[in-house]
């Protein structure tokens, strides 16, 4: 049981509950023969197009070698390619496949289904508030300007 007095610290309840959601999507990942990290490649991919490995893992702030070992992965199961650059033949770009795309929309039923299970305490109108104040604290730590409304 959790102390009272730690249920006061928002750090650590952002932590449990961060701990718990990601566990939830792992344990749907891990079924599918992926890890998070797999997750966050395809949906980058997916938003942004085509990619140089190197663009790919400072964009997700992840060690190069982690990223090249993830990708490896993914091109493994068939959900992305690489390619060289033909303006320049020592980039390796990093696309995404159609099975890719496919394994991506079959995701999202697993995803929804774990913020289903984290969030089944909150109504409809809680949980686009708690998205919107959490959308708010992410993009003020990354340094950017406010994009979700204030409540």
């Amino acid at each position: 049981m959790t102390p009272p007095s730690v249920l006061g610290l928002n750090a650590y309840l952002m932590y449990a509950l961060g701990k718990a959601a990601r566990r939830r999507l792992q344990d749907r990942l891990t079924a599918r023969g992926l890890r998070l990290w797999h997750l966050t490649v395809l949906v980058l991919l997916s938003d942004l197009g085509p990619q140089m490995k190197t663009v790919l893992a400072a964009r997700l702030d992840m060690n190069a070698s982690d990223l090249v070992r993830s990708v490896n992965d993914l091109v493994k199961t068939g959900y992305v390619e690489c390619d060289r650059d033909p303006e320049d033949r020592r980039r390796i770009m990093v696309r995404l496949t159609p099975e890719g795309g496919s394994a991506l929309a079959e995701l999202g039923a697993d995803i929804a289904s774990a913020d289903d299970e984290v969030l089944a305490p909150l109504d409809a109108e809680e949980r686009l508030l708690l998205s919107s104040l959490l959308r708010r604290v992410h993009t003020h730590l990354e340094g950017g300007t406010r994009t979700a409304a204030r409540p």
